[in-house]
């Protein structure tokens, strides 16, 4: 699955094979477990997302909710998008050194983790990583980065 039609997160974990459905929902259990108070989970972009709400920080680039961590099941594997990764050089020093640490290949872009099975994630890692940034630190992230142009 690439993309999503689903309009709730429900709908999307009940389109997804058993197995996949089991990843996915384990993933999301970590996220919102981990998840700072002020974020809310949706269907965005075709996959689960968190975000900050419009009524919160209605004032982004392409009008849409402020994105903070993503999740979808893609064809060939799982993608867990880190906003917070992306945004904060120290997260992702962090999350390389973790990886590194434990003896295992790291695949990530600038947010995007991508993973084959529930085992390639270090998942203390990622949730301290997740629980580090309040609303208000990732918006004045956002912030700084639009001002840097």
């Amino acid at each position: 699955m690439a993309g999503s039609k689903a309009k709730t997160v429900e709908a999307y974990l009940a389109e997804l094979p058993e197995d996949r459905r089991a990843v996915v929902s384990s993933v999301r259990d970590l996220v919102n477990r981990h998840l700072p108070d002020g974020y809310v989970e949706t269907m965005n972009w075709g996959m689960i997302s968190w975000e900050v709400p419009l009524s919160r920080y209605p004032v982004t680039y392409n009008k849409q909710p402020l994105s903070y961590v993503a999740l979808a099941a893609q064809k060939n594997h799982y993608a867990l998008y880190l906003m917070c990764v992306h945004a904060d050089s120290g997260h992702e020093e962090a999350l390389r050194a973790a990886y590194a640490k434990a003896g295992r290949k790291l695949d990530m872009g600038k947010s995007c983790l991508r993973f084959k099975k529930l085992d390639d994630l270090l998942m203390p890692e990622i949730g301290r990583i997740i629980a580090a940034t309040p609303v208000d630190a990732h918006i004045a992230r956002y912030e700084a980065s639009r001002a840097r142009g």
